[in-house]
C-alpha cells in the first residue's frame, strides 16, 4: 500500500463537520464514498482534525491508503467532478507510509470572521456584529494569550481530553473593509476554543472585560466565565503545518 495526502477546501455549511456521524452528512463520509467508488476499493481517510457542523476549512489535509492509484491529475479530476460543489480537492501526493495527517500536524491556523454592515454574501461566511469595538484593545488581549498554556477556561464543557495545553505562536485582529479577521495559530486547539476565545475578545472590544480581566479568565480556567461562543459559519480552519520529513518519498 501507498500512503497519500489529500489536500481540499470544503464550506461546512450543510454538513455536520468533518467526522463520519450517524445518519447525518459530513464531508469525510462523502469524501471515503467518492474515493472508494473511484478507486474501486474501501477508502477510509483520516483527517487533521475535527471541524464542527458549520465550520468551513480552506486548507484541509487528510491522508489514505491505496494502490489504485494511476494518475493523479486524472483522480482529482474525478474527485472534482462527482464531490458535491462544497468540497474541492486541490492536490494529492505521496507521504511516507507512516505519515498521518491528524498526529503529524505541528501547527493550525484558524480565521474567524466578522462583518460590520449587513452583507447577503457573506451570511454563510461571516458573523455579522453591530457595534462598536475597539481593535486595539482586543489586539492587547489576543497578545495576552500568547503568555499563557493552559486554556482551560475556552474549552467546551465536559470534553474528554488528556489536558488542555495549547502553545499559540500568534493571535491578531486585523480589518478591512468592514470585515474583521482574527487569526490564530497553534499547536493544537480544544473543542469550541476558537470560538469561545473569539467572543471573549469581543466583550473587551465592547468595554465589558479589562485586560486584567481577561487574565483572570484564563487564569481561573472556568468555561463559565468566559464570552459567548461565536457562530460556527464565521470560522475557518485556514492552515495546516507538517514537518518538512514526512515528505521525502520517492515518486
Amino acid at each position: 500500500m501507498q500512503r497519500y495526502f489529500i489536500q481540499l477546501a470544503y464550506k461546512g455549511t450543510n454538513y455536520h463537520g468533518w467526522q463520519i456521524q450517524d445518519n447525518a452528512p459530513t464531508v469525510q463520509a462523502e469524501l471515503n464514498k467518492t474515493l472508494s467508488i473511484l478507486l474501486n476499493q474501501t477508502i477510509e481517510t483520516i483527517g487533521c482534525g475535527r471541524t464542527d457542523t458549520g465550520v468551513h476549512a480552506s486548507d484541509y489535509y487528510a491522508h489514505f491508503d491505496s494502490l489504485n492509484i494511476k494518475n493523479i491529475e486524472q483522480l482529482i479530476y474525478k474527485l472534482n467532478k462527482f464531490l458535491s460543489k462544497d468540497i474541492a480537492v486541490y492536490k494529492i501526493f505521496k507521504v511516507k507510509n507512516d505519515a498521518n495527517a491528524r498526529f503529524d500536524a505541528i501547527e493550525r491556523t484558524y480565521n474567524y470572521y466578522i462583518t460590520k454592515r449587513k452583507d447577503p454574501f457573506l451570511t454563510e461566511s461571516a458573523y455579522y456584529y453591530y457595534g462598536n469595538l475597539d481593535i486595539n484593545e482586543m489586539n492587547k488581549a489576543a497578545e495576552i494569550l500568547l503568555s499563557y498554556k493552559n486554556f482551560e477556561a475556552f474549552s467546551k464543557s465536559n470534553t474528554q481530553v488528556n489536558n488542555y495545553i495549547c502553545h499559540i505562536s500568534y493571535a491578531k485582529w486585523t480589518e478591512k473593509n468592514d470585515v474583521l479577521k482574527f487569526e490564530i495559530s497553534a499547536n493544537r486547539f480544544l473543542r469550541n476554543m476558537v470560538r469561545a476565545i473569539v467572543g471573549t475578545l469581543l466583550e473587551v472590544g465592547k468595554g465589558n472585560i479589562n485586560l486584567e480581566e481577561f487574565k483572570q479568565i484564563i487564569e481561573c480556567k472556568n468555561r463559565s466565565k468566559a464570552g459567548f461562543s461565536v457562530p460556527a459559519y464565521g470560522l475557518f480552519l485556514s492552515n495546516i503545518k507538517y514537518p518538512q520529513s514526512i515528505f521525502n518519498v520517492e515518486s
